[in-house]
């Protein structure tokens, strides 16, 4: 069992905060009041000092006072269901029975493992005599029981956000009792909602292997393995939870789901569309019906699919975004008029705002209302970036390592190694910068297959780093010193035996994961006659359209102009390494010189690839096939120049972009 800490530590003011629950257990309940006030008078976002004060002014029948407080809490946390729960307290405390279930019930659709708020309900339903419900009510609570405590509380704490402490909590329970299969699934929760997806995979495999029928932990493996895009085994296990129980509708939608990872986007658009008819309400299934349809190219029917799961949940902000992220549609004034509204209503979720604001920033783009459109932009990215934990300093000791450790010298030492075949043609650089359209014009090739954003030289890398904090000093790329030459054969061998899903039978076949310019040293050294196109665009250009988009995943880096400006600069300081110490080895493609001059461009892509000129290349927006990036309408259209300059209109505002750019911009 991994005994490493997953997270880090709250601030100091976790301990006042921890005085106040030990003298509200100790019945001092004054004294806790004054301390949690303490807290929220210093800190009122505080959401654990909010509610922690309501429930000392509950215990003191300061009702009106608590009711006060949970509004407060809720303006910061509106899906906190202990927020709920407590207002249900308040509630019954006050005889309003009516009031407290339906608190109550808002509290378990939000956080089902809150025995309190079922024990409440089942009283209320027996009440009423309300026998479905309280059929229901007692299943729960059945469940719960059957649980350790501690893990209730981790469940709970999980819900909330906590993931600190649910995971001290999950982590010294097991070192106490063992292989505990719930016990073990909750930690693979945490470890997956942190991204620490090999020991997430680790322990759900743990527990399969104790108990092979738990579909819930077989259907939670299949998730952590699709997070990984090990697509393929990720169907497997949908394939054998529908074989266990067909026509559950959750293990359709899994299998789905699967498909499209693959890029099968026939059989997905399949079983979208029979979800569909089970489940027309539901906005999720919709909106993944108009993905698959966007892959397979059928615009008309991906809006459709996008407009239905906009009405089946008018603040889907998802369901905007996806239209907007279309490239070609183009909103009424009733959408803007309707998107507005919802980003300016306070209880509209943080998703949800942040996918409105992007997709209200691109609609007034369209409009030419380029202030107001970079004001959307603005916020959105402001939204963005307070969920995600991007560190700019870290990334630029990672990269800024990669040319350091990997010299010439160490290129010198190191003769051809690696998987000798010269299948893969790696397009690298920052996403936005042509890489799909480059992908696009090698896939109308015969002899070239156009797969996906493969992750497997990421999985690489991260395997040789190892376990360890975001601060501590990488192990990669240093340990590349140690690699014996037989693992740099069996790397590459992997790699080239793990793509082969993706492919058919061409000699050759694409990986375009942009962020593999970070590991050109290392794909060199597994795979040394694979070809490296470097796909660059003009600077302001590349960073503003990254600014402008809003990723499923990833990416993080650009949620602001100095942070973007940054990444692109190191990233041309990396590349003019790798230039230095592999001369020859990548082929720059400027975006504007294929605007310019497609065929000759063409000719350079093909003759660096070793492969014949074919007039297809040129005409590569007659080729037909799966395209998921943002650019996927774009590609199946000819060049067009409006790409060239878009930054222009919002140049008043990208000061901070232009210095973070210098010299390189």
């Amino acid at each position: 069992m991994p005994s490493a800490s997953l997270t880090s530590p709250r601030s100091a003011i976790e301990q006042r905060l921890i005085d106040a629950r030990a003298r509200l257990n100790a019945s001092d309940i004054a004294g806790a009041c004054a301390l949690a006030n303490g807290v929220v008078a210093d800190v009122p976002e505080n959401r654990d000092a909010l509610y922690l004060l309501a429930v000392c002014q509950r215990y003191l029948a300061q009702y009106d006072e608590a009711f006060a407080t949970l509004s407060q809490l809720e303006a910061l946390a509106p899906t906190l269901g202990r927020l709920h729960q407590e207002r249900g307290h308040c509630h019954r405390d006050r005889g309003a029975h009516a009031q407290s279930r339906t608190s109550y019930e808002r509290a378990v659709a939000l956080d089902a493992a809150l025995p309190a708020s079922w024990l409440a309900l089942q009283t209320l339903y027996e009440a009423t005599g309300d026998a479905t419900q309280l059929q229901r009510a007692r299943e729960h609570i059945a469940y719960l029981n059957s649980l350790p405590a501690v893990l209730v509380n981790a469940k709970s704490l999980l819900t909330e956000g906590d993931l600190y402490h649910a995971e001290q909590l999950c982590r010294h329970y097991l070192q106490q009792h063992g292989s505990h299969l719930e016990g073990m699934r909750l930690l693979a929760d945490i470890a997956s909602r942190l991204d620490v997806l090999d020991e997430a995979e680790f322990l759900l495999e743990s527990v399969l292997s104790f108990a092979p029928l738990h579909h819930d932990a077989r259907y939670e493996y299949a998730l952590v393995l699709a997070k990984r895009q090990k697509f393929s085994q990720a169907l497997e296990q949908s394939r054998l939870l529908l074989t266990a129980q067909p026509g559950n509708l959750r293990y359709e939608a899994l299998y789905a789901a699967q498909c499209a990872g693959l890029g099968d986007h026939a059989s997905a658009i399949a079983a979208y569309t029979r979800l569909m008819g089970a489940f027309p309400e539901d906005p999720g299934i919709a909106l993944s019906l108009g993905h698959a349809e966007r892959a397979h190219g059928a615009q008309t029917k991906a809006i459709e699919a996008y407009k239905h799961a906009a009405e089946r949940r008018p603040d889907f902000g998802d369901a905007y975004w996806s239209l907007a992220n279309l490239k070609t549609y183009r909103f009424k004034t009733s959408e803007l008029e309707h998107m507005q509204a919802l980003l300016d209503t306070p209880t509209t979720g943080l998703a949800d705002r942040y996918h409105l604001a992007f997709a209200l920033g691109k609609a007034l783009e369209d409009h030419q209302a380029f202030d107001q459109s970079f004001a959307c932009y603005a916020l959105g990215n402001a939204l963005k970036q307070s969920e995600v934990q991007y560190r700019a300093d870290l990334m630029e000791r990672d990269l800024t390592l990669q040319a350091q450790i990997l010299t010439a010298d160490f290129f010198k030492s190191r003769p051809a190694s690696g998987a000798s075949a010269p299948d893969p043609i790696f397009i690298v650089g920052l996403p936005r910068a042509g890489s799909t359209l480059l992908e696009q014009i090698l896939a109308s090739h015969s002899a070239v297959e156009g797969t996906m954003e493969l992750p497997n030289i990421r999985v690489f890398a991260h395997q040789l780093d190892g376990r360890r904090t975001r601060e501590t000093t990488p192990r990669y790329p240093q340990c590349l010193h140690e690699l014996p030459a037989e693992r740099l054969r069996t790397m590459g061998e992997r790699y080239l035996t793990d793509t082969r899903v993706y492919r058919t039978q061409k000699p050759f076949f694409i990986d375009k994961m942009p962020n593999n310019f970070r590991h050109i040293g290392l794909i060199h050294l597994i795979l040394p006659n694979a070809k490296i196109i470097d796909a660059r665009r003009d600077a302001l250009d590349c960073c503003f359209s990254n600014y402008k988009q809003l990723y499923a995943a990833g990416q993080d880096f650009s949620y602001g102009l100095d942070t973007v400006g940054a990444y692109y600069r190191h990233y041309v300081q990396l590349m003019s390494h790798w230039d230095a110490v592999l001369p020859g080895k990548v082929l720059r493609v400027q975006y504007e010189d294929v605007v310019n001059d497609l065929e000759r461009s063409v000719r350079r892509l093909l003759e660096h690839c070793g492969l014949p000129f074919e007039q297809a290349c040129v005409d590569f927006y007659t080729t037909q096939r799966s395209v998921r990036t943002a650019s996927s309408e774009q590609v199946r259209q000819p060049l067009y120049r409006s790409g060239i300059g878009q930054w222009r209109p919002y140049e008043k505002h990208l000061g901070v972009l232009r210095a973070a750019l210098d010299p390189v911009g």
